[in-house]
């Protein structure tokens, strides 16, 4: 299947061929490393943002918002350690209209500096306490400072949707006579519409032809990609967007979706490598520990998930019926779900994707067991499913990682440290770890231990944990959900010790997880 494919519904797509050909030079400004670390609760340290840096160059956005040098020492030390690394993005650093934002800044060696003035009345009047004229005053002089040490100025009118369209024109004109490079329009609060995006984009593109103009959406109402659109469509050539939408309140704009929406809807193929999204995704998630919605466009765990039989049916017969782009394009894979809406036909499906060629009797068998475990209200993962298999068929699971020992020091004076021997087929490894609490500490040492060997890195992409008996001395079960890729299992350990429940939860969970990439592996 093709994405262009979908383009052949002419009855409800039109397009100006003028529009499309502009939209093939729109150029990316990702601002995951600072709009997005604005998301409560999430810090980056400088090797993370170093590591996302990377990716995003390697993935092909032009401009990289490393960060608000202002904020901190340790934010200015994370912006400088992107800058060294030499890449090829324009490495930029968001500012206030305030000169010491500027010099901060420069102390990182950016490039660029995105200088965010307020331009709506509220914001003026709310967060400064000054008039038009003041700020248009401030904006010269930031400009100018600016300049003369070689930066290139992003001019962006903050709140800008709410903003009178003639004080827009009045600060961009302000900027063009001071020399900024490029402005940029924030609907800072996602209150925006596609049609008043696309308007002021128009008026302001035909004000301004000659100066690059930015769109920068947040995605309060559900809005912004279609309001990312519309201004591209209006004239901007340039917006900014972070990954999986990461950002204060509800989010900026998904970078990805934007990028797939021009590819698989408008026939533009902007200079990235879409086949790296669901890996740039997934290494965002995890640095940010900002888990992603099961939905979410794309890069969600059910985007390219089928479980109805009907569907299920209809995509082994042609992806196209219930898919609008192939995974591969993006870096996935498709992913029949088993559970009690599944049919016989994906289950033997599946089964033979991992390596399982059953008879007739023995798939009624296990279609029978695993429509067992659906009905009892449990999620049917990969890994239950071989289970099940292996089971039916015989086989059991090879316990690939034992754990040997393990000690666990805690106290009200004293950082929770772990140490554990586990052993391998292969060796014996003796590891430590140090975490908020215990069960912090053992998760740390056992992924520690396990981190240079030849077994693949495994994410903990959830933990749960449940008193099933009152008092102090209860039994606790604890659930996981370890993740490699699009794989994902389940794993559970009980017992009166947390910490050792938990321990035998991830260790399950490693050798489930660790038997399905060899029964793939064995397959290929």
């Amino acid at each position: 299947m093709e994405v262009n494919t979908l383009l052949d519904r002419k009855d409800v797509f039109s397009y100006d061929e003028e529009v499309i050909k502009r939209l093939k030079n729109v150029r990316i400004l990702d601002t995951t490393l600072r709009d997005g670390e604005q998301t409560p609760g999430c810090i980056l340290t400088p090797p993370q943002k170093v590591k996302i840096a990377r990716a995003l160059d390697e993935f092909g956005v032009h401009v990289i918002e490393a960060g608000m040098a202002i904020t901190s020492v340790g934010e200015r030390e994370g912006i400088k350690a992107v800058k060294r690394e030499g890449l090829n993005a324009e490495i930029c650093g968001g500012c206030r209209a305030v000169i010491v934002d500027i010099e901060r800044s420069l102390e990182c060696d950016v490039d660029s500096i995105h200088l965010i003035v307020p331009s709506s009345e509220l914001h003026r009047r709310e967060k400064f306490g000054k008039t038009l004229e003041e700020i248009l005053g401030l904006t010269v002089k930031c400009i100018d400072f600016a300049k003369d040490n070689g930066l290139i100025v992003e001019l962006s009118a903050e709140d800008g949707s709410r903003a009178d369209i003639d004080d827009l024109i009045a600060l961009f004109s302000t900027g063009k006579e001071a020399k900024a490079d490029r402005f940029c329009i924030c609907d800072t609060v996602g209150i925006a519409v596609p049609e008043k995006i696309y308007a002021r984009f128009q008026i302001l593109t035909e004000t301004f032809p000659d100066i690059p103009i930015s769109v920068h959406c947040h995605n309060d109402f559900g809005l912004a990609v279609a309001n990312t659109i519309a201004a591209l469509k209006g004239g901007s050539k340039q917006f900014h967007g972070t990954v999986n939408g990461v950002g204060e309140r509800a989010g900026n704009v998904a970078i990805e979706e934007v990028i797939m929406t021009l590819k698989a809807l408008y026939d533009v193929e902007l200079p990235v490598k879409t086949e790296k999204i669901f890996e740039l995704s997934r290494l965002v998630s995890d640095n940010m520990n900002l888990p992603i919605a099961f939905n979410k466009p794309l890069v969600g765990e059910n985007s390219f998930a089928h479980e109805s039989g009907i569907h299920s049916s209809a995509v082994l017969k042609n992806p196209e019926t219930y898919e609008p782009i192939p995974p591969n394009i993006i870096g996935r894979r498709r992913r029949l779900v088993m559970g009690k809406h599944a049919g016989k036909k994906a289950l033997k499906e599946v089964l033979e994707e991992f390596g399982f060629h059953v008879t007739d009797d023995q798939l009624v068998e296990i279609f029978e067991k695993m429509k067992k475990l659906a009905d009892l209200g449990k999620k049917v993962t990969d890994s239950d499913l071989v289970a099940i298999a292996e089971t039916v068929t015989e086989g059991m699971i090879e316990e690939a990682v034992k754990l040997d020992e393990l000690t666990v020091v805690t106290g009200n004076k004293i950082t929770p440290t772990a140490s554990v021997k586990i052993a391998t087929n292969k060796k014996e490894i003796f590891s430590s770890g140090f975490g908020t609490g215990p069960v912090d500490a053992a998760m740390k040492a056992i992924e520690s231990a396990l981190k240079n060997t030849e077994i693949p890195q495994i994410h903990l992409a959830d933990y749960h944990v449940d008193a099933i008996t009152g008092g102090t001395e209860a039994v606790v079960n604890v659930r996981i959900t370890l993740r490699k890729g699009d794989n994902m299992i389940t794993a559970s350990g009980a017992g009166g010790d947390i910490v050792m429940a938990s321990v035998e939860a991830m260790l399950t969970g490693y050798n489930k997880m660790l038997a399905l990439e060899k029964r793939k592996n064995n397959k290929k």
